[in-house]
């Protein structure tokens, strides 16, 4: 009785928190696309609903994996104790993914902001 408790809230927390953040992180980082990618609505949009896509794909799938458990669950204690491990590093491996698109975003954002050296150069030949 205990291992499917503890399954069904795992789930439930799990995909409610994978909501959140991709919900936030979609509608926080149009802005940052848009600035990354000059202004430019239509692929800033298309990139962001990517992202999310595939955060969703990602995140969903590890929670999946992640679902069994072969320890025995006698007691309330250790359902929490597993289900707190199990959520941690579904929370640990959404901010590993949020620091990743956003260095891929600034590296972005930072080449678009330099000079095009192809055009002064070829202005000054």
């Amino acid at each position: 009785m205990y291992v499917v408790a503890c399954y069904l809230s795992y789930l439930a927390l799990s995909i409610c928190l994978t909501i959140w953040v991709a919900r936030t992180l979609h509608r926080s980082g149009r802005i940052f696309l848009l600035d990354a990618l000059h202004g430019n609505e239509p692929l800033a949009d298309s990139v962001n609903q990517l992202l999310v896509v595939g955060f969703y794909l990602i995140n969903i799938g590890y929670i999946a994996l992640a679902l069994k458990t072969q320890d025995p669950l006698s007691n309330i204690r250790q359902v929490i104790e597993l289900e707190s491990t199990k959520i941690g590093v579904v929370l640990l491996i959404l901010g590993a993914m949020h620091f990743f698109n956003m260095y891929v975003l600034s590296r972005m954002r930072h080449r678009a902001l330099l000079p095009d050296t192809r055009t002064t150069q070829t202005a000054s030949s």
